[in-house]
């Protein structure tokens, strides 16, 4: 600034005057001393404006100046490369931290290469092959600084890819998913700083991922597994909420499995007690009776099923198990209306063990009981006695024949 340059100009007069009294009130054996301490000093001043270096703060995650170094040392070739980062330019910083690698591949700060390596491909647009230097670090330098902010630059590339970017196919257009690499970064992230801020990120991105992709199974597991770890997060009405969703949404229909009715269930009945306004303001109470329909619905589907296998017993005992646990539902009147066609088909004596299904019929369908046909089942068939077995007497057992004497056989 024009501020600052001319407080350094008058400085420079300044010590001009002063070394040129020095010179004039000494001698002249003293002249070759005095432009010698002159030389040293000038050249002190101008290195200490060129060594200038950056090194990334963690507190704000920026680059700021450091401390003076050699730039021909190890460190001092790294904090070049970190310079030309900050300052805009990642080409540069690129192959500056690609040769400072492979001149020094054991060296103590290995890891901030990596990082710089890392962060000026990002900035390039490769972002995938950055993740290779950022997975070095998080597997062999877990201890070291750069470790947080290598797991920082991964959970930001998942989210890109979560969010739909692809990655790019031989290096020029944008044409291959990367779903599944989205998937194992946040996964990763989750188990390499497990409690941390940045896992609540990545468990809360992974959730939001198979929500939007549909996959509610997942979803629900991962926004329970969320809940789990992070109970007093900012996130966990979301979570509590679209658990609930996708536990309702994993639901196929009455001829599939219905456990996430019940989850579903469960997880509103706690959100009354927990949340009530909440819970009021998304109608609970109109989910529950919707859940309620669909557990009755599936059990009637299920007695109709084994009725189409021509097994009225278990037909039966679906209907029973029904109309005791349902009985204000839609189905329930429907299984009411099809019971007389399956306990014809049951023994009499099975029937007679069954519910009053007449008077239920009365009592929900409104039927005129004068009007209603007596609920019987199959009595067994008469069939005419066979006719007894009359044994025989035994017959009186003959007497031999003795021989008389002279008479031949």
């Amino acid at each position: 600034m024009p501020a600052v340059g001319g407080c350094v100009e008058l400085s420079e007069r300044a010590q001009a005057r002063t070394i040129a009294h020095m010179i004039g009130s000494i001698g002249t054996s003293g002249v070759k001393f005095a432009m010698q301490f002159l030389l040293i000093a000038l050249l002190m001043v101008t290195s200490s404006h060129a060594q200038e270096s950056f090194i990334l703060d963690e507190s704000d995650d920026a680059w700021k100046q450091t401390d003076d170094f050699d730039p021909s040392s190890e460190r001092g070739q790294l904090l070049v490369a970190e310079r030309a980062l900050a300052l805009g330019e990642p080409a540069r910083a690129r192959r500056l931290a690609v040769a400072w690698l492979e001149k020094y591949p054991l060296s103590l700060y290995r890891a901030r290469g990596l990082l710089v390596k890392g962060d000026a491909l990002l900035a390039l647009g490769d972002e995938y092959k950055a993740l290779f230097a950022y997975e070095e670090i998080a597997r062999r330098y877990p201890g070291s600084d750069s470790f947080v902010p290598a797991l920082q630059r991964e959970l930001q590339i998942a989210t890109e890819y979560a969010n739909g970017l692809r990655k790019k196919f031989l290096g020029t257009f944008r044409l291959l998913d990367a779903s599944d690499d989205a998937q194992e970064l946040l996964i990763r992230i989750q188990q390499r700083l497990p409690g941390s801020e940045l896992a609540e990120q990545a468990a809360m991105t992974l959730a939001d991922f198979y929500f939007k992709r549909g996959e509610m199974e997942m979803a629900a597991e991962m926004y329970d597994i969320f809940l789990k770890n992070f109970p007093r997060s900012r996130y966990a009405t979301r979570a509590r909420l679209r658990l609930i969703y996708s536990f309702l949404a994993s639901f196929k229909g009455p001829q599939f499995d219905g456990k996430g009715l019940s989850e579903a269930r469960l997880r509103l009945e706690d959100l009354q007690v927990l949340q009530p306004s909440l819970a009021q303001k998304v109608g609970s109470e109109a989910m529950l009776v919707g859940i309620y329909e669909s557990e009755a619905e599936k059990l009637l589907s299920t007695s109709l099923w084994y009725k189409s296998t021509d097994n009225p017993i278990s037909a039966e005992r679906v209907i029973r198990r029904l109309i005791m646990e349902y009985p204000d539902s839609i189905a329930a009147m429907r299984a009411l209306e099809i019971i007389p066609g399956i306990l014809a088909r049951m023994p009499q004596s099975v029937v007679m063990q069954a519910p009053d299904y007449a008077a239920l019929r009365v009592a929900l369908l409104g039927i005129d009981p004068e009007q209603q046909e007596p609920l019987r089942g199959i009595s067994p068939a008469w069939e005419e006695p066979l006719p007894m077995l009359i044994e025989p007497e035994p017959e009186e057992m003959l007497e031999p024949v003795q021989d008389t004497p002279g008479e031949s056989p």
